[in-house]
C-alpha cells in the first residue's frame, strides 16, 4: 500500500474487532462506506500468533508476530501501518465492545466515564471485557486527541421488550443490572441493512430471525428492524450450545458441582466457557469441519453435532413463538455461512414454521436457499461488523444520530 496517508490528504478509520484470541482490523475511507484493507491477528496468547493483511492496493501478506495479548497484538498491527500507510493517516479509531451494561445503550465517544464504566461491569463479560479495555487505553496512550468510539454489541437489543430482558430473580437484582443483554449486535445490524438492501424495507421489516453461527453462537427475534428477543443473556456463554461454551444450563450445577467436586465460581466459569460445546461433547474438537469429517466413525462427533443442530432448531421455534410468526431466516457468521450440510440439518424438522430449503442452492450458499414452495424465505448473508463499525464512527464523526 506504501504510506498512501503520508503527504497527502488521505484520512482513514481503523476498525478494531477483538476476539478471545484474536484482533479482526479493517481501514476504511471516513465516509465509513470504502473498505481500504482489513486483516487478523490470530492465536494472540498462544505459539504461532500469526498477522494477516490484504487490501485494494495491497497483496494478501501473512507473517508470524509475537503476541501474548491483545496489547502486543495491538502494537504489532499499529507499527505495521505506521510503515504501510503512515501514523498520519488515521482520523478515527472505532472499537467493538461486547457489553455497555445497564447505562450504555448506544454507540458514542470514548472517554474516562466510559472507560471507568466498562471497568466496573469487567466482570459482565469476563472473556471480552478486559481485553477491550486494555485496547482502549493503549489507543488513548499512543495518541490521546485521536476521536475513539465504542460500538457495543448489546445496543442493537436494547429495545427488547422487559419481558424478554429480565431475569425471574430478586428484583433487586434486575435494577443492579442484571438482567438478558444479548451479543452479536453488530452482525445483526448488518445482516439487517443487506436484508434491506437485498430485499427491500418490507421484507426487513417483517418476522425475522438471525442466526448468527460460529465459535459463538446466537439468534436473534426482529421485528419492525427492532429486537424482540435473543437466545443469549447476561453473558455471551448463554443460549444455544457454541464451539466451547455450554449454553444454557441448569442452574442446580453449581452447587451440584461446588459440592461433588469442589468446583469454586473461577473454575465453573472456565469449564462453560472453555471446555464445554462441541468441544465438550466430543472430547476432540470445537470446529464443526472436523466433526463433520469424522461424526461417521466417532459417536462422540455425530452426538456433538446432533446436539449442535437440535438446540439451534429449537431456538429459532422459541424466538418464532416470540414474533408470533416468521417470514425470513437468515444465517451467517462461519458456519451459518460456510456449511450447507449444518444449514440443512438445522431445517430439517421445520416444515411446521414452513421452512423448506432447496438442495441446489443450499449447497452452493446462494442468497436464497429456501425453495419455491416455502413460506419462509431461507437466506445466507455473509456479516460484516466491521462496516457497522465504520459506519458509526463516520456518523458521529459528523454529528449524525448515533447508529446501532
Amino acid at each position: 500500500m506504501g504510506r498512501q496517508g503520508s503527504g497527502s490528504d488521505r484520512r482513514y478509520a481503523l476498525t478494531l474487532n477483538g476476539g478471545s484470541s484474536s484482533l479482526k482490523f479493517s481501514l476504511f475511507e471516513l465516509d465509513g462506506k470504502t473498505r481500504r484493507l482489513g486483516g487478523k491477528l490470530d492465536r494472540i496468547g498462544r505459539p504461532g500468533s500469526t498477522f494477516e493483511v490484504e487490501g485494494v492496493d495491497l497483496e494478501r501478506q501473512t507473517s508470524d508476530v509475537p503476541a501474548a495479548s491483545h496489547v502486543e497484538a495491538l502494537d504489532a498491527l499499529f507499527g505495521w501501518l505506521d510503515r504501510e500507510v503512515g501514523p498520519e493517516a488515521i482520523a478515527a479509531i472505532g472499537h467493538r465492545i461486547v457489553h455497555g451494561g445497564p447505562n450504555y445503550r448506544a454507540h458514542g465517544r470514548i472517554d474516562d466515564a466510559l472507560i471507568g464504566e466498562l471497568e466496573r461491569i469487567s466482570s459482565y463479560a469476563p472473556e471480552h471485557l478486559p481485553a477491550e479495555i486494555a485496547m482502549l487505553k493503549s489507543c488513548l496512550a499512543r495518541d490521546p486527541g485521536l476521536p475513539q468510539v465504542a460500538c457495543f454489541d448489546t445496543a442493537f437489543h436494547r429495545d427488547m421488550p422487559l419481558v424478554a430482558r429480565m431475569l425471574p430473580i430478586p428484583r433487586r437484582l434486575h435494577e443492579q443490572g442484571v438482567q438478558r443483554y444479548g451479543f452479536h449486535g453488530l452482525s445483526y445490524s448488518y445482516l439487517l441493512r443487506d436484508l434491506r438492501r437485498q430485499a427491500g424495507e418490507q421484507v426487513a421489516a417483517g418476522r425475522l430471525v438471525l442466526a448468527h453461527l460460529g465459535n459463538g453462537a446466537s439468534l436473534a427475534a426482529v421485528h419492525g428492524g427492532r429486537s424482540v428477543d435473543t437466545s443469549m443473556g447476561f453473558t455471551p456463554a448463554a443460549g444455544v450450545p457454541m464451539g466451547t461454551r455450554s449454553g444454557d444450563l441448569d442452574p442446580g450445577l453449581v452447587r451440584y458441582l461446588a459440592e461433588s467436586e469442589g468446583m469454586d465460581a473461577r473454575s465453573f466459569d472456565r469449564m462453560v466457557n472453555h471446555q464445554s460445546g462441541l468441544l465438550g461433547i466430543s472430547g476432540t474438537s470445537a470446529d464443526v469441519r472436523e466433526l463433520l469429517a469424522a461424526e461417521a466413525t466417532d459417536p462422540r462427533a455425530a452426538e456433538a453435532l446432533a446436539l449442535f443442530c437440535y438446540r439451534i432448531r429449537q431456538s429459532i421455534g422459541t424466538l418464532a413463538a416470540s414474533l408470533g410468526g416468521l417470514d425470513v431466516l437468515v444465517f451467517s457468521g462461519g458456519i451459518g455461512e460456510q456449511s450447507a450440510e449444518i444449514r440443512k440439518r438445522i431445517c430439517s424438522g421445520l416444515g411446521f414454521l414452513g421452512i423448506d430449503i432447496d438442495n441446489a442452492p443450499n449447497q452452493s450458499a446462494a442468497a436464497v436457499i429456501s425453495s419455491s414452495t416455502s413460506r419462509v424465505s431461507v437466506r445466507v448473508i455473509p456479516t460484516d461488523e466491521e462496516a457497522v463499525i465504520a459506519t458509526a464512527v463516520a456518523a458521529i464523526l459528523q454529528h449524525k444520530d448515533q447508529l446501532s
